[in-house]
């Protein structure tokens, strides 16, 4: 068995006070959705992939099992495969039973706990695959621990529907990132999720049941409890809705009324109605995440979709 190697950076942590109240300060009202994701974020978030009315999870999912032949073929044997961000268990699983002498895995994220369980399970189940746990932002230059084998190619793994939380901007900066590191002859596997009817991505995103609901609010509960701020959770309300405009679904939390909260003596006042807007998630077409995809230096060469064209896997090449 290879014993799992553990290469930590040290990325620094936002500074969440200064964070957050520079969001509610702006005159357009803002929490990073980074902050959404303590313990109790991360178990609603589980709830809502299990949710009927939110399609990306399972979608994907589906494809990745329905199409992993064709999927590990386009990527070759023996690559090193790097993670942005480890996420789901099941869907690196997938990949790592399937691929054809993968030379390395090297999840990158940020949360050294999570990363280092996450590792060890793996590495106990893929005892043959050397796994290189990088502790690191991923938004952010880091130095790619090098494998003891030489891989053929390199492979950035960036699953879910992520890519859309972040703005076109700072996706096309990210995949800028994701080509420096497969680098020449590399690729990227990503999920892109597809634009489609406003009923279909409102329902996903504020079911019936209320779980993103809860999800949403969760995140003035967090402040409430590590800030030691006094927001009142039944004055604030969910709300999410589709802007064509910009192609993207809005998250926000709506105040009820008029109201001031106190943050660590910093009062933040709300009129009526205000929002805080608290995520994006943009949609694509094809066409249009490929003009994005070609101005960071990489080229689709390949999209694999279900039957519904609900969501995408996408093979990118990087380009010479």
């Amino acid at each position: 068995m290879t014993d799992l190697r553990i290469f930590d950076f040290h990325p620094a942590r936002k500074d969440m006070l200064a964070d957050v109240l520079n969001g509610l300060t702006a005159e357009e009202k803002w929490i990073s959705s980074m902050y959404f994701y303590d313990e109790r974020g991360s178990q609603l978030f589980d709830a809502i992939c299990e949710l009927p009315e939110y399609y990306p999870t399972r979608t994907e999912l589906s494809i990745m099992e329905d199409n992993i032949s064709d999927i590990v073929a386009m990527l070759g044997e023996r690559v090193a495969l790097v993670e942005f961000g480890s996420g789901s268990a099941v869907k690196i699983r997938i990949l790592l039973r399937h691929l054809n002498e993968p030379v390395a895995y090297i999840p990158v994220e940020i949360a050294r706990e999570h990363l280092l369980n996450s590792a060890a399970e793996l590495q106990r189940d893929f005892p043959a695959i050397e796994i290189l746990a990088v502790c690191a932002d991923f938004t952010q230059d880091f130095a790619l621990p090098q494998p003891e084998r030489a891989p053929r190619r390199t492979i950035v793994y960036f699953p879910g529907s992520t890519i859309g939380n972040f703005d076109p901007e700072d996706a096309r900066e990210l995949m800028r990132r994701m080509v420096k590191v497969a680098g020449r002859g590399g690729g990227v596997l990503l999920g892109v999720d597809l634009e489609k009817d406003r009923e279909t991505l409102e329902l996903a995103y504020n079911d019936p049941a209320g779980v993103t609901a809860e999800f949403n609010l969760n995140v003035l509960r967090r402040i409430n409890g590590e800030l030691g701020a006094n927001f009142d959770l039944d004055a604030f309300h969910h709300k999410a809705i589709w802007n064509p405009a910009r192609y993207r679904i809005e998250m926000h939390l709506v105040s009820e009324r008029e109201q001031t909260v106190n943050i660590r003596g910093t009062e933040i006042r709300f009129a009526a109605g205000e929002t805080i807007h608290t995520e994006s998630s943009y949609k694509y077409t094809l066409e249009r995440f490929a003009e994005l995809a070609a101005s960071a230096g990489l080229r689709v060469e390949k999209v694999w979709t279900d039957a519904r064209r609900m969501f995408s896997v996408q093979y990118l090449s990087v380009i010479d």
